[in-house]
């Protein structure tokens, strides 16, 4: 299964240039169950990232395009009075589906933002008091941007929290992007439909081997210390969750799982650590004050930690 990962990792950087860490891990968290929440400014192929994943595994895919005016039900659906048959029905929201792009989720007020978090963490919806499950294979990323706040609503720190990492996208470099615009201008990208490269339960079964990946005793421990280390360090002022842990250890398994590995190495933990983290920490005034960032306070409290042998 490995070589049919690989196959599928080959031909979704050929159809995104410029985004190779990102696309590992973006893979990464689909790998290990999670969601994802992008960031980056408008025009720099978040959503053609996010639907080219859906084609190559030929699962559903739903976008949602958060506005103000956006209600929850719109989200999960509703139930509708069918005069015909004298009955009322349930009509499933866009959010039945295996990947699902909340595209500008900070336009959307809190109460339609939290109709996220019950599908996200315990992949079931309400509706009207009666529950149902969502697909097993089911992937949110919501996209952000970070240059225009009138309007916006931030995202709660409870919210953020359900998402396993937090990626910026940049802009691609000098050649990518010439890559870009030359295949675009000349009509030279391919337009041939994607091929469906792996198909759903094959790739559930590559999630369940993913599960097995051996996190060693002594990886843990490097783990733990690192995630302990953001509540007791004074550059940060609200520290990470147990999740963050739980996050971290799993999004490990995967990132070694894409490199051959059955095992869990420190290094893994190290490329993980912060798009794992970014979202949920919180740094001290002062800090914000003397212009540092939340990558550079993690890369520094990362590099505090002493790596196991």
């Amino acid at each position: 299964m490995r070589q049919e990962l690989t196959s599928f990792l080959e031909t979704y950087e050929k159809r995104i240039l410029g985004q190779k860490l990102n696309l590992r891990l973006l893979l990464s968290s689909v790998l290990s169950g999670g969601h994802v929440l992008l960031e980056g400014v408008p025009g720099t192929g978040k959503t053609q990232m996010v639907r080219t994943l859906a084609d190559l595994l030929g699962g559903d895919f739903n976008r949602i395009q958060f506005t103000p005016d956006l209600l929850p039900s719109d989200i999960t659906g509703s139930m509708i009075y069918n005069m015909k048959e004298g009955s009322f029905q349930t009509l499933k929201g866009p959010i039945f589906t295996n990947i699902l792009l909340a595209d500008e989720i900070n336009r959307t007020p809190a109460k339609t933002q939290a109709a996220l978090l019950e599908a996200m963490e315990e992949k079931q919806v309400t509706i009207q008091g009666e529950t149902y499950q969502l697909p097993d294979m089911f992937f949110v990323v919501a996209t952000q941007n970070p240059i225009e706040f009138e309007g916006t609503y931030p995202l709660p720190e409870a919210q953020q929290d359900r998402f396993l990492f937090k990626l910026y996208i940049d802009f691609p470099t000098f050649e990518e992007e010439k890559q870009v615009l030359k295949q675009v201008i000349e009509k030279q990208f391919d337009t041939s439909p994607l091929p469906e490269v792996l198909d759903l339960p094959t790739f559930m079964a590559i999630r369940k081997e993913v599960s097995e990946v051996t996190v060693g005793e002594n990886v843990l421990d490097y783990m733990m210390k690192i995630v302990r280390k953001t509540r007791e360090t004074e550059t940060i002022r609200f520290g990470a969750s147990t999740r963050a842990g739980i996050s971290i250890g799993k999004a490990a398994q995967a990132w070694a799982y894409l490199a051959g590995r059955d095992y869990v190495t420190p290094d893994d933990i190290k490329m993980v650590a912060k798009p794992a983290l970014r979202h949920r920490i919180q740094l001290s005034p002062h800090v914000e004050l003397e212009g540092a960032t939340v990558d550079q306070i993690i890369e520094e409290l990362v590099g505090s930690v002493p790596v196991p042998r």
